[in-house]
């Protein structure tokens, strides 16, 4: 196991009609701006609650943050945070709503230009506004962990920052929340939840035994309810272990003490930022690629991956690799997303744009073993196709 350094500040509220508690949890003098996505929020009565229990505060509300929150739109709000001289921010929404307001409550006290903060993935930030979030969209885990993706519309820049700065001080998680979500984007946050984990979990073992068994207890909580999710039933206990797996696959806990791999997810962002494609589905077409063409330098983990999480024993070990991602692949296509990029219009013809935004957003050595060049994202994306 390797050396590691836990810390994760957020307080998680877990449970039905939880949203009055943040009375108690918002300062009582706070000026609060409410950031949200579309309509949503204030149709489902969620943005009502959330001013109810605000009660007497000077509450402000910021809308329109996008499904891949821009920096255009965000930086709308810190100007509304400078003006109003708010000092507490309270996101609604999925994780593209908590991921801007985290860039809102930094960007808002920085000294220079907001965007060196995706620029430096996160090191420039010295400090950031308070926040809470209420969680309607269990599928990034960012209601109770430290980092954001941004897109800069300008120049197609999708990028990742992270800062202790930028921690929720707390996240409520009412699985009720979700039962207004149409089944695309239940599907998404499985998927969503589903990769998460096997950018911690499938990369090369280091005796973490205890990280490997959460991370397995995960994939396979997620295999037997996602079905369940897409049912159309409001079922809460269905939607309560939904909400919790996606809150635990990101918070911290299963990537301690072992390498991460994330090359999925930064192949995945340059797809989002050109071609506009749902985040969780670009992971559903690199991940069984990624697999597939990095298959030795991820065998035994792949193995292991087959045995705990499939129940695949039989067979040689190329079999048994075979079948495990078939069976990742055939996952993803049951909740209902595509898994090559086909499905999307995109052909062979588009692959040198990829590989050229991961040139210049220095994405040339990624993955748990920096191994993956660019030449070795090009054969994961021809797979993909």
């Amino acid at each position: 196991m390797l050396n590691f350094d836990l810390y994760n500040p957020t307080r998680i509220v877990f449970g039905r009609d939880t949203v009055a508690k943040i009375n108690q949890l918002v300062p009582a003098d706070a000026r609060v701006l409410i950031l949200f996505g579309g309509e949503s929020a204030r149709r489902t009565g969620t943005l009502a609650e959330a001013r109810q229990a605000l009660g007497d505060r000077a509450v402000f509300e910021f809308g329109g943050i996008e499904p891949n929150p821009s920096y255009e739109v965000l930086m709308e709000a810190v100007t509304v945070v400078r003006e109003h001289h708010i000092d507490f921010l309270l996101a609604v929404g999925g994780g593209s709503v908590i991921d801007g307001t985290k860039f809102v409550a930094a960007a808002a006290r920085f000294d220079g230009e907001p965007w060196q903060i995706m620029e430096t993935r996160g090191e420039a930030v010295a400090s950031a506004i308070p926040f809470g979030t209420i969680l309607t969209l269990p599928a990034t885990g960012s209601e109770m962990n430290r980092g954001a993706v941004i897109t800069k519309k300008a120049t197609q820049a999708k990028l990742v920052f992270s800062s202790e700065h930028v921690y929720p001080r707390f996240s409520i998680l009412d699985p009720s929340k979700t039962f207004t979500l149409p089944r695309q984007q239940l599907a998404n946050g499985v998927v969503d939840a589903f990769t998460h984990v096997m950018e911690q979990y499938l990369t090369y073992p280091v005796g973490a035994r205890i990280q490997d068994r959460f991370a397995e207890g995960l994939l396979q909580t997620l295999v037997e309810i996602g079905p369940d999710v897409l049912s159309g039933g409001d079922d809460y206990a269905v939607r309560a272990n939904l909400m919790w797996v996606a809150t635990l696959a990101l918070n911290g806990l299963i990537a301690a003490g072992v390498p991460e791999d994330w090359s999925t997810h930064m192949i995945g962002h340059e797809l989002t930022a050109l071609h506009d494609i749902e985040h969780a589905r670009t992971l559903a077409i690199v991940l069984p690629a990624n697999l597939a063409v990095r298959y030795e330098a991820k065998r035994e983990k792949l193995l292991q991956y087959a045995e705990r999480v499939w129940g695949i024993t039989e067979g040689s070990e190329a079999e048994r690799i075979d079948a495990a991602i078939s069976a990742t692949r055939e996952f993803f296509k049951l909740l209902g997303v595509p898994t090559r990029l086909s499905a999307y219009g995109i052909g062979a013809e588009h692959i040198d744009a990829v590989i050229n935004q991961l040139e210049s957003h220095g994405m040339t050595a990624i993955g748990e073993r920096q191994d993956v060049t660019l030449e070795l994202s090009r054969r994961i994306l021809e797979a993909s196709l």
